[in-house]
C-alpha cells in the first residue's frame, strides 16, 4: 500500500533551499541532492510505520538518505504521511519541534 504524500510548504523549501546550496558548489550536485531526497520521500510513502519514534503525538519520525547529511520528517496523518522538514543534520531538533 502506498500512501499519500504530502509535503508542507516548510519541508519543500527546505528541500529547494538546500539544493540551491549543492548546486553552487557544484554543478548537478542540488539535482543529485532533489532527487536522493524525493526518492527517499517515495519510500516513505510505501512504509511510513517501519522506522521508530521520535514523538509519540503526532507520530513523528525520520529517515535521512543515503548520501547526504539530511533528515527528512513526518508523520501520519488518517491514509497520508506529512513531510514538514528536510534538515541538515547538524541542525537543532528544536527546528522541527517548533513546526508541529
Amino acid at each position: 500500500m502506498t500512501w499519500r504524500l504530502i509535503v508542507r510548504e516548510e519541508a519543500e523549501a527546505d528541500l529547494i533551499a538546500a539544493a540551491l546550496w549543492y548546486e553552487d558548489q557544484r554543478a548537478g550536485l542540488g539535482v543529485e541532492f532533489t532527487a536522493e531526497v524525493r526518492e527517499a520521500m517515495r519510500w516513505i510513502a510505501t512504509h511510513p510505520q517501519i522506522l521508530a519514534l521520535l514523538r509519540l503525538v503526532p507520530p513523528v519520525r525520520r529517515v535521512i538518505p543515503h548520501r547526504f547529511p539530511y533528515r527528512i520528517f513526518y508523520y501520519t496523518q488518517g491514509d497520508a504521511v506529512v513531510v514538514f522538514a528536510v534538515l541538515h543534520t547538524a541542525r537543532s531538533d528544536q527546528t522541527w519541534k517548533q513546526r508541529l
